[in-house]
């Protein structure tokens, strides 16, 4: 894969922005839809395919991309196709920061040194290349005004965005819902990106933690306990330390 273009978790990232603040909208959501938009970017790639609501390896090769390959390589690990609710409810700790890190890298965004209540040190981060966000907003901006069935890759961003929450930051307040409205049917015109975005909302609702056809042991309903954790886990608990397949990872103070 070219770096001639920008990947959808780049984009949706750049989205998520906010130009004032230098912070992200929906930062919880947001990192379930990182972890979504490498779905579709790798399935835009040729690596992965949907299986009904699972996700499917049907090219090992990496692609170039360093974070890209490094989910791919996990799902490849995996040996069998799984349910793209589990993969994106999974832990994916310092995700957000990996892409702020490589925006910054690439002169797209500036970290903002800064601290909380006088005492905590916080990091903001602010869009230096305000023509690349405004070309991605445009892109949505006709889709949602021209009725025309967008591209793939415009399809999913729109998916994305409407399943993290990113609508009501784009198009605020009541003069802003019918473009919400319309953001939301754009998830149509993409089965990939409609899949991975319904995946989203999912574990938002703690669908992840709800057995499906038995899918404790030995095909059986999973234990209370168990699915709390599972909830637990893709939802995010403030204050928890999960591992991830590489190792561990602090969180980051991009919010």
């Amino acid at each position: 894969m070219g770096r001639s273009r920008r990947t959808i978790p780049e984009e949706l990232l750049l989205l998520a922005l906010d130009p004032t603040t230098g912070t992200t909208a929906q930062p919880q959501s947001l990192d379930l839809g990182l972890a979504g938009a490498q779905l579709v970017e790798l399935a835009l790639a040729g690596r992965i395919a949907p299986d009904g609501d699972r996700i499917a390896v049907v090219m090992a090769r990496p692609t170039g991309d360093p974070t890209l390959d490094s989910a791919l390589e996990l799902l490849r690990r995996r040996g069998s196709p799984v349910r793209a609710v589990h993969w994106i409810g999974g832990p994916r700790l310092g995700l957000r920061q990996t892409y702020l890190t490589h925006l910054e890298r690439c002169g797209m965004v500036h970290a903002v040194a800064g601290q909380m209540c006088g005492v905590l040190p916080t990091t903001r981060y602010q869009a230096t290349e305000t023509a690349i966000s405004r070309e991605i907003r445009t892109r949505l901006d006709n889709a949602i005004r021209t009725g025309v069935p967008p591209d793939p890759r415009t399809a999913a961003l729109a998916a994305l965005a409407h399943a993290v929450g990113l609508g009501k930051h784009l198009y605020p307040g009541n003069e802003g819902r019918s473009s919400r409205s319309r953001l939301r049917d754009l998830i149509r015109h993409d089965p990939m990106g409609g899949l991975v975005a319904h995946a989203v909302m999912d574990v938002q609702n703690g669908a992840a933690a709800q057995p499906r056809r038995g899918s404790g042991p030995g095909g059986g309903p999973v234990p209370r306990k168990a699915a709390a954790r599972t909830a637990a886990d893709a939802t995010g608990v403030p204050g928890q330390s999960r591992r991830h397949g590489h190792g561990s990872m602090a969180r980051v103070g991009a919010h």
